[in-house]
């Protein structure tokens, strides 16, 4: 009679049984790479001065949604419907760009006879990226492929395939449809509140309906949500007083997500 074969893991337990042990915390680093100024431009944006508004880069998009969606793991659905606003408005421009993006693909591929390379920077901008949330790298990469499109419409002017005034109003079209989706944050507030203090109405309910409108019922009662939707949480008591509205430098090997208890 054969002697049964034990399974590796018998094995493994036999041979080193106090030698496993839990993997640790996973770590990563992201880089957005950028050919051209007018993207690099929308990375940290522009301070508003007598003669010219504020614009919002990623920096200050990312920093504004960093406050957001914490707040959404608060249980804020003024949180929760700015997130469905943000989710809209990135797959909106998204869908712009890259519609403007095949119809010149489009016309490259039919010319015969000439093949041609779209320009690329000889020294691109690589730029570390440390996001708590995958909206803020949903914008990077609506960012990328606006420096894409870019790329390709400054090749398509210089071969002829386009104009200068065509293509001025196409780069100023999609440079709005950006900076429209990165401002759309700037339209929350924090108010520390959360679906209970708002049902019970009261000052704090007020002042968020004065400042931010009412919540859509589809979204207060949780029935509709951004689908990158983040878990609620309860933090300790001072933590919405610790919120700041800074931008953290990136560095190498950081920790891509804040989210510390994988059991909440």
């Amino acid at each position: 009679m054969q002697d049964s074969i034990p399974h590796p893991d018998d094995r493994i337990t036999a041979a080193q049984p106090n030698t496993l042990s839990d993997p640790g915390p996973l770590r990563g680093q992201a880089w957005l790479t950028v050919q051209t100024r007018q993207a690099q431009h929308l990375i940290r944006g522009r301070k508003g001065t007598a003669g010219k508004p504020a614009i919002i880069g990623l920096t200050g998009f990312a920093d504004r949604l960093r406050v957001i969606w914490q707040a959404a793991r608060n249980d804020d659905p003024y949180a929760d419907w700015w997130l469905i606003k943000i989710h809209e408005a990135i797959d909106a421009s998204g869908a712009f760009i890259r519609d403007r993006q095949a119809e010149l693909d489009s016309q490259l591929d039919q010319m015969t006879g000439l093949e041609v390379a779209i320009a690329g920077s000889l020294k691109p901008c690589r730029i570390p990226l440390q996001f708590a949330n995958p909206y803020a790298y949903r914008a990077a990469r609506l960012l990328s492929e606006y420096d894409t499109l870019v790329c390709t419409l400054l090749t398509a002017r210089h071969i002829g395939l386009l104009d200068s005034e065509a293509t001025e109003d196409l780069l100023k079209l999609c440079g709005r449809k950006i900076r429209s989706t990165f401002a759309v944050p700037q339209g929350y507030r924090f108010l520390k509140i959360d679906r209970a203090s708002l049902s019970q109405g009261g000052g704090k309910s007020s002042n968020a309906r004065q400042a931010m409108g009412e919540v859509p019922d589809d979204v207060l009662s949780g029935e509709r949500h951004a689908p990158l939707v983040t878990r609620k949480v309860q933090f300790p008591a001072g933590f919405a007083g610790n919120v700041a509205l800074r931008p953290k430098s990136p560095e190498p090997g950081t920790q891509l997500s804040e989210d510390k208890n994988p059991d909440t």
